[in-house]
């Protein structure tokens, strides 16, 4: 349904004529800044937050309510070109010519429902603006590592979360979603539309443009976390604690295994500046005394050179990880595994431990199990889990021939968990992965059918297209 069209791109600097007067029409109908390839400040406005996927917009739509996003989109319709969604850039995978990107980000409404145990935010919410809302409520949501990413986008993929393994994922506690639809409708989904709510939870933001969700809230009065770090020569010893702590941890503890390498650069702090650490991070729903006793295998390693464990304000959820919260270029794989041994252990330790000269900067492995696997009645389209881990690898490409190097050890890693890994891929984990690594060819038909019925013109465009 796109019209044919042949820019723009930041070099060129110029839209043909007809689609000039088409985006001088959409600055008419909204209040939001309209960005377009003339404008000096264009390459910040398109730039996702993994900085080398090269999205090429024809024009950037910052919106200033729903109001903004409902005229867009009708717009759109009238103009046949699609329309994108992004708050903060995260989980990009397409170059998006010809489309109209929206910018949700300036939407910061938060509406908490103590009595309810709910809470109801806007599209531009970040993790890291709810939990500050919800700190010192004893009460969560099912956040994830990092406070950058929209509440909105990290829960209707899945929602992978510290609290995961006691409340499950994040898809199966949306209450309700109100969205602009791809005929540029306003409406509100909840469990009255079971098939369309169970598609919209857990599946992406393909169906319309997401403007409002509402969460159903879970109990956290205590949460103790952190992480320890050991040289990375010890990386053996801390995969061995981390499998005999995970085959036998309550449903209150989450444990991730990490290997990290730290550039040289002078904005690192200097005790792991230019260095390799084996790490496990740590999120336990309850008290200090109840988590150690279920760390205590890796008390027992020596030669700890970090301990960052302690109590964890629900603000401060995201130094538990201590991700990057700005911008910043990647390459990634990521795989879900059934078990680990101590086969794969040494396999991994001799392809990314201390002498493999990996070009990985985070070697990763997740606990999964407990609430991930249960299945509900009325469950969301992203399903139960059944695998117990999921690996991540990244490489920071820059060097020439880092991506090759990146390709490389990504192929070496597929070779060694083979026979540990499923086949699957989490959906907001794939990259530029096809989605039949996460959706079945079942489930691939009920979410077309659904679009069918919320986007039968095809405007709205995700990430990760049911249909694509």
């Amino acid at each position: 349904m796109t019209t044919a069209y042949t820019g723009p791109t930041s070099e060129q600097g110029t839209v043909p004529a007809p689609r000039t007067h088409a985006l001088d029409d959409l600055r008419r109908r909204v209040v939001g800044t309209l960005h377009t390839p003339q404008d000096p400040t264009w390459d910040l406005a398109r730039m996702p937050w993994v900085v080398n996927n090269d999205q090429r917009p024809m024009a950037v739509l910052e919106a200033h309510d729903a109001d903004d996003v409902q005229a867009a989109v009708r717009w759109a319709v009238q103009h046949e070109i699609q329309v994108t969604a992004q708050p903060t850039g995260h989980g990009t995978t397409g170059a998006f010519e010809h489309m109209l990107l929206l910018r949700t980000k300036a939407m910061k409404g938060i509406d908490v429902d103590l009595e309810r145990r709910t809470a109801t935010v806007d599209a531009g919410v970040q993790a890291g603006d709810l939990l500050a809302a919800l700190d010192g409520t004893g009460l969560t949501f099912l956040a994830g590592s990092n406070p950058d990413p929209s509440v909105v986008g990290m829960t209707v993929q899945g929602g992978i979360s510290w609290f995961g393994r006691a409340y499950g994922v994040g898809a199966d506690s949306i209450v309700s979603i109100e969205m602009v639809d791809g005929m540029g409708r306003l409406r509100r989904v909840d469990e009255s539309d079971p098939e369309l709510f169970w598609a919209l939870r857990g599946s992406g933001g393909d169906f319309g443009i997401i403007t409002r969700l509402e969460l159903r809230l879970h109990p956290a009065p205590t949460v103790y976390g952190g992480r320890l770090l050991w040289p990375v020569e010890q990386m053996g010893e801390v995969l061995r604690a981390f499998r005999a702590v995970t085959e036998s941890a309550p449903e209150e503890l989450t444990v991730w295994y990490q290997t990290y390498q730290f550039p040289p650069f002078p904005e690192v702090p200097e005790p792991i500046r230019g260095k390799a650490f084996a790490s496990v991070a740590v999120a336990y729903l309850g008290s200090a005394s109840d988590a150690e006793a279920c760390l205590a295998p890796f008390r027992e390693i020596p030669g700890i050179v970090m301990d960052l464990m302690g109590e964890v304000p629900m603000a401060a959820l995201g130094s538990i990880a201590d991700e990057p919260t700005d911008p910043t270029p990647g390459l990634e794989m990521s795989r879900l595994l059934d078990s680990i041994d101590d086969d794969l252990v040494d396999r991994l330790e001799e392809a990314v431990g201390a002498d493999s000269a990996s070009p990985l900067a985070v070697f990763q492995i997740r606990h999964l199990g407990g609430a991930f696997e249960r299945v509900l009645p009325g469950q969301s389209s992203f399903g139960p889990v059944p695998e117990q881990y999921a690996m991540f690898a990244l490489v920071i490409p820059g060097p020439p021939g880092s991506d090759l190097a990146a390709a490389g050890i990504f192929a070496r890693l597929d070779e060694i968990i083979a026979p540990y890994a499923s086949g699957r891929t989490f959906l907001s984990f794939l990259s530029h992965e096809s989605t039949e690594r996460w959706w079945t060819p079942e489930t691939r038909s009920r979410l077309i059918a659904a679009k069918q019925v919320t986007d039968p013109l095809g405007v709205v465009r995700s990430n990760r297209p049911v249909a694509g």
